[in-house]
């Protein structure tokens, strides 16, 4: 269950790295890999899709250790897609959280069985 659930919220935890602070893929992983289990496979892949909805833009920064850099920066369609994720997301672990309490989604579902 917690693999589902991290693969329908990824996008939102990197628009919200994002929206705190420009970052490349690794720098993104690093951060992400604080709280969650993610790896660089999972990243690169994520970002080209993120690119291609418009949400994020890239530029180059040159590196005084090696190549330029790619860093991701969140567009403003990029941010408004993080408020409507996080508000659905809201709703969403509301929603659950009612059911677990034993709200009244559990009473209607507990009066169909």
């Amino acid at each position: 269950m917690k693999t589902q659930l991290k693969k329908g919220t990824l996008d939102m935890c990197v628009l919200a790295a994002l929206s705190q602070a420009d970052s490349y893929a690794y720098e993104l992983v690093s951060k992400l890999s604080q709280g969650m289990d993610i790896s660089e496979g999972t990243i690169y892949p994520l970002m080209r899709r993120l690119q291609n909805e418009s949400w994020v833009s890239t530029y180059l920064v040159e590196s005084s250790s090696g190549p330029s850099r790619k860093y991701y920066k969140l567009t403003e369609a990029g941010r408004r897609e993080l408020e409507t994720m996080r508000r659905e997301w809201q709703e969403f672990v509301a929603e659950v959280e009612n059911v677990l309490r034993g709200g009244p989604a559990a009473a209607i579902e507990g009066a169909q069985q």
